[in-house]
């Protein structure tokens, strides 16, 4: 059973000005919502461990995770409100960010919230800001530090730079997951924000060095490059039009743990052991998963059957 840790949230998009204000679209997202998503989507069994509000937002993300399969008794009902993303154009359609997030309910994990993960729990995905924001941050780490010798764990740093602006913070936790992480899914954008002027060929030598079996930097136009200890496998990108991407890079990962169970090599040692072929089936897998999400808008993810 997949567990997936770290935040739910509404993404509130401005449609425009209003009588007497501004119109506002509140979508459900969060990086680790939509992995969730993703492997619920994909016919895998997934719980999700995060802090959720009490309030009607909180209800509406509870729903959610009913209607799409997704365990919750690993999610933590905490009296608090529910973290929102403010998104807005200007007249020439550049994005604008507002976050309002501080004293939310994805932050207030705490340690003892952990012991209602289910017994079965095998592999357990973790990202995004949840990783760096206290005291959620520390909780993750405690997860981590308890699962890591028998179980798997899988990691994409997804860097909101809004929330949490210190990137020696992202790096500093980066480096401390890479010796506990067998699968490491990184885009090659946030690479170059922690490390620039590193190659993306060096810095998965390091990862790998510093104990991380099998690394993945996702390049989006041009596909993606996987690296183990025998080598490296690049796909190129499933050629789609593309509606958004938002959740591309949830779906990729999602799949990629998918095509694992899938084959029989939800383990440590069987992803460490992934030879090239393997993993260039693996590649291709979450290419092809990606794609269908881009060619839709609003982080629409897939199902098993489209990937047949």
């Amino acid at each position: 059973m997949f567990i997936v840790c770290g935040e739910a949230l509404f993404d509130v998009f401005a449609t425009g000005s209003t009588p007497t204000g501004l119109g506002f679209d509140g979508r459900i997202g969060g990086s680790p919502f939509n992995v969730a998503l993703g492997l619920a989507r994909l016919g895998q069994p997934v719980g999700f461990c995060g802090g959720v509000g009490t309030g009607f937002a909180g209800e509406r993300l509870m729903q959610a995770l009913d209607d799409e399969g997704i365990d919750a008794r690993a999610t933590a009902r905490i009296d608090a409100p529910t973290t929102l993303s403010l998104i807005g154009l200007d007249a020439r359609g550049v994005p604008s960010y507002a976050f309002y997030g501080q004293g939310c309910a994805d932050r207030l994990l705490r340690a003892e919230h952990l012991e209602a993960i289910p017994a079965e729990a095998n592999c357990f995905h973790l990202g995004s800001y949840a990783m760096v924001v206290q005291p959620v941050g520390a909780t993750q780490r405690t997860l981590v530090e308890r699962e890591h010798r028998r179980s798997v764990i899988s990691y994409d740093p997804n860097i909101r730079a809004n929330v949490e602006p210190d990137l020696d913070v992202w790096r500093a936790t980066l480096q401390w997951m890479l010796p506990r992480t067998h699968l490491l899914k990184v885009s090659d954008e946030d690479l170059g924000l922690l490390y620039p002027g590193r190659s993306i060929t060096q810095f998965a030598a390091d990862a790998l060095a510093a104990g991380t079996p099998l690394v993945v930097v996702t390049r989006g136009a041009d596909g993606a490059v996987g690296f183990t200890a025998r080598g490296s496998v690049h796909t190129p990108p499933v050629k789609v039009a593309v509606a958004d991407t938002v959740g591309a890079g949830d779906t990729f990962q999602a799949a990629l743990l998918t095509w694992a169970a899938e084959t029989g090599r939800l383990t440590p040692a069987a992803l460490a052991a992934i030879d090239n072929t393997a993993l260039a089936e693996a590649l291709g897998f979450a290419a092809r998963a990606a794609a269908i999400t881009c060619s839709r808008r609003g982080a629409d993810l897939p199902r098993r059957a489209e990937l047949a």
